[in-house]
């Protein structure tokens, strides 16, 4: 008997994920590597699943978001998890893992299961018959012009410029008030942004923070294109151009008024709406490369935000992705072709965990296609299924790589107001509506690779 057969680009996080849902499924799976005989900027070694960045997996508990992403993976079987899991270090409250040990045991396992056949070479085409694309932020140049051409020009980035994001509940009213610039757009809400005043005192106090404030330095291949300077200056870089650059800049004033006094604050920050449910607001204007601890500090300066909730801080570095909500299902598949998918960090989906759920849902999905089945949609209350659903429902003119979070998620009702129990509640709802999907759709019994 012939075993269906699926091709996957990459064997990072989320294509090692994909391969391992695929072949204990019973599918072969051709999983193509270009290290190390094409290598990036930022890997040293050959190994899958290799992490380039930090060695933390994020929060264990569950009343954590990710932390609670982690166990929805867990249940449904992760690999990326059962090696963090088994090659974890002391950390806290934080799953660390040793990078070498956590790339090794993916590794082993890869290349285990009969039914992964491993191809150390670039794959340069779009194949053709059903196949996962998980080439992650720096897929290469050759692939990158193929996603373009197939995507259109206006779908493929390759550089994060991320503002912070706060919560809607963390936000302090007053200070803050609602109004668009000269009332435009103003319904029953009173206008479609949150404004956070400053008097002159506050602004001179805030420009000389930022300008003091530590920076994550870029790496060399991040400082080669000085377009995505100029295009998106970081904010601190702007505070640098002036003292007033700010107040002329994303922090000009113009067309709004102080419900308080009636006049003109000196400067405003102004908070957009991010997400559908309108729990998210991102600060316009700020992308960042401050480092995360001072970001906090600093952004808490502003009248309003003393308390804000952090779901993303500001990050600039290189990161190639499509624009998922334009191009993607909540199944992984794309728009117009049913036997291609996408996962990983391309997709938006942004860190190490994230980037390993996309995998796992899209392997699981490619499975059931090649079987004959229906790709799954998961419940948008679980944390999975929140994530996707906002990667590919999201305003794709304004779209940005989304971290789990519990802002990203359904509102509980009734609403919980402290905090640590909400959390718990998002998580125990979460939870309860996996089992019942997992049950629902026969994935409560664990396939074996290669049985």
């Amino acid at each position: 008997m012939s075993h269906p057969s699926v091709t996957i680009i990459g064997a990072g996080l989320a294509g090692s994920e994909a391969a391992w849902q695929l072949a204990r499924r019973g599918v072969t799976v051709h999983l193509y590597e270009m290290r190390p005989h094409k290598t990036t900027e930022a890997h040293q070694t050959d190994q899958f699943a290799e992490l380039v960045c930090s060695n933390s997996l994020g929060a264990r508990a569950v009343d954590r978001a990710m932390g609670l992403l982690k166990e929805e993976m867990r249940r449904l079987g992760s690999l990326i998890i059962e090696a963090a899991d088994a090659c974890a270090l002391p950390a806290g409250g934080a799953l660390a893992v040793g990078r070498e040990a956590f790339s090794d045991y993916v590794t082993r396992a890869i290349s285990e299961p009969p039914r992964i056949i491993v191809h150390r070479e670039e794959v340069t085409e779009i194949p053709s018959g059903p196949t996962l694309i998980a080439t992650g932020p720096l897929t290469s140049a050759a692939l990158a012009d193929r996603i373009r051409a197939l995507a259109g020009q206006a779908y493929l980035s390759f550089y994060d410029a991320l503002a912070p994001i706060v919560t809607l509940e963390s936000i302090n009213t007053p200070p803050c008030w609602r109004q668009s610039r000269y009332d435009r757009d103003s319904g029953e809400s009173g206008g479609d942004y949150i404004n956070c005043p400053m008097n002159e005192a506050q602004y001179r106090a805030f420009v000389q923070a930022l300008r003091e404030a530590e920076r994550i330095p870029l790496r060399q291949f991040e400082r080669e294109d000085e377009k995505f300077f100029e295009a998106c200056l970081p904010v601190e870089v702007l505070a640098q151009r002036g003292d007033d650059a700010l107040a002329f800049g994303p922090m000009r004033p113009v067309g709004l008024r102080d419900p308080r006094t009636g006049k003109r604050p000196f400067a405003v920050v102004q908070l957009r709406q991010d997400n559908l449910a309108g729990t998210l607001y991102n600060l316009v204007g700020f992308q960042t490369n401050i480092r995360w601890p001072e970001q906090k500090r600093i952004f808490r300066m502003i009248p309003g935000l003393e308390d804000a909730e952090f779901v993303r801080l500001g990050q600039m570095h290189r990161n190639t992705f499509i624009n998922a909500p334009a191009l993607l299902r909540p199944t992984l598949q794309w728009r117009d072709r049913d036997d291609l998918f996408f996962a990983g960090q391309l997709i938006g989906a942004e860190g190490y965990v994230g980037s390993a759920a996309g995998g796992l849902l899209a392997g699981l999905n490619l499975a059931r296609l090649v079987s004959g089945q229906q790709p799954v949609v998961m419940p948008r209350v679980t944390m999975m299924g929140a994530l996707f659903h906002y990667v590919t429902h999201a305003e794709p003119k304004d779209f940005q790589p989304m971290k789990a979070n519990f802002g990203i998620m359904p509102p509980l009702q009734p609403k919980v107001r402290r905090k640590k129990e909400r959390y718990q509640k998002y998580a125990e709802r979460a939870l309860a509506a996996l089992g019942v999907w997992m049950k629902a759709n026969d994935l409560l019994s664990q396939p074996t690779p290669g049985g």
